[in-house]
């Protein structure tokens, strides 16, 4: 394993036992835990975006600020659904987030999972093309941002512009070189996983995926990885690419952690439905003494096949108590699973 992360949903609720119960205090929170996690030595600051939710959602503005605040974390997103995104306007953000934070971004896009509201990518002016289902629209959404990160000209020139141009046809600014290269998809079956290898992007395998084979989900996850890494080599991509996997790990130092998650609730794999015809596969969480955790995660395939790992983190909690959850982790448990 050679880096290690947090990933940060951003939930917020006025309910007086959480830290976060406000936009502004999830937003400022979430600044303030990459800073922690870096002064830590955690290698990324990751955050998922969901719309129409008390969860954090247009990702630029923090990654920004994040990027403004650190100097050596990579900062990233877990994931940005494609759906509801102009890949142009995306491509100035991302490239204005990327120069701000010293080219440290690291975009995990996808084509989307199940929201708070139906076809929520129509209110943002967005529909399928006719025969095209969501997914299709969002993975095309996808293919032509990651192909203006390219940095070519496609735009022709006005003759009298309001400002000099350079010569030839002009692209999008600003434009942040190498950026492409740090853009990840979050698959969630061995099918997509394939087509982001072919198209050169790095892989986010999270806690979920299609239930493909009716094996654990570790196991399934692990294939995935696999058949992603053998597509890139057949590709004949000239870099090595990147996978990451996400779990929820906790190590219990102290009364705190087993109060919170000592009961042992979440051992095993769960089965749902993400839509009427996807039967989905959800990984389960980990909570042990560091020592046990060690021989649990040693178990774990995918952790093993992938080169980062997420940990999800309950941001409600705090900054202070987070901060405690990832220090544990980089402290106890990561060492002995070839960390640094």
């Amino acid at each position: 394993m050679k880096k290690i992360g947090f990933l940060s949903f951003g939930h917020w609720t006025p309910s007086s036992q959480s830290q976060t119960r406000s936009a502004a205090d999830t937003l400022l929170q979430s600044i303030d835990l990459a800073v922690a996690a870096e002064e830590l030595g955690a290698d990324g600051a990751y955050f998922r975006v969901h719309h129409f939710a008390r969860q954090l959602a247009s990702p630029f503005p923090l990654l920004a600020a994040v990027g403004a605040k650190t100097s050596r974390i990579e900062i990233g997103t877990a994931v940005i659904d494609m759906r509801y995104e102009n890949p142009f306007y995306m491509a100035e953000d991302a490239g204005a987030a990327d120069l701000i934070a010293g080219r440290r971004l690291q975009l995990g896009i996808s084509r989307g999972s199940p929201e708070q509201v139906i076809d929520g990518w129509r209110h943002f002016g967005y529909q399928p093309a006719e025969g095209e289902s969501d997914a299709d629209m969002g993975r095309r959404h996808a293919e032509v941002f990651f192909d203006l990160l390219r940095g070519e000209g496609f735009a022709p020139p006005n003759p009298r512009p309001m400002f000099p141009n350079p010569p030839g046809l002009l692209r999008l600014e600003p434009h942040s070189d190498g950026l492409r290269d740090r853009i990840w998809w979050g698959a969630g079956s061995n099918a997509t996983a394939i087509w982001a290898a072919k198209l050169g992007m790095n892989l986010q395998s999270s806690t979920l995926k299609n239930d493909e084979t009716g094996e654990a989900f570790h196991v399934q996850q692990a294939a995935q990885i696999r058949a992603y890494r053998a597509a890139w080599r057949e590709a004949g991509h000239a870099r090595e690419p990147r996978v990451s996997v996400s779990r929820s790990i906790f190590a219990l130092m102290d009364d705190r952690d087993r109060t919170y998650f000592g009961r042992g609730r979440e051992d095993d794999d769960q089965i749902g439905f993400i839509d009427e015809r996807t039967r989905a596969i959800f990984g389960r969480s980990y909570a042990a003494e560091p020592h046990v955790l060690i021989e649990q995660l040693r178990k774990d395939e995918a952790i093993t096949e992938a080169d980062t790992l997420l940990l999800t983190v309950p941001n409600q909690l705090g900054v202070p108590y987070n901060a405690h959850v990832i220090e544990a982790i980089l402290t106890h448990v990561a060492p002995a699973l070839g960390w640094r």
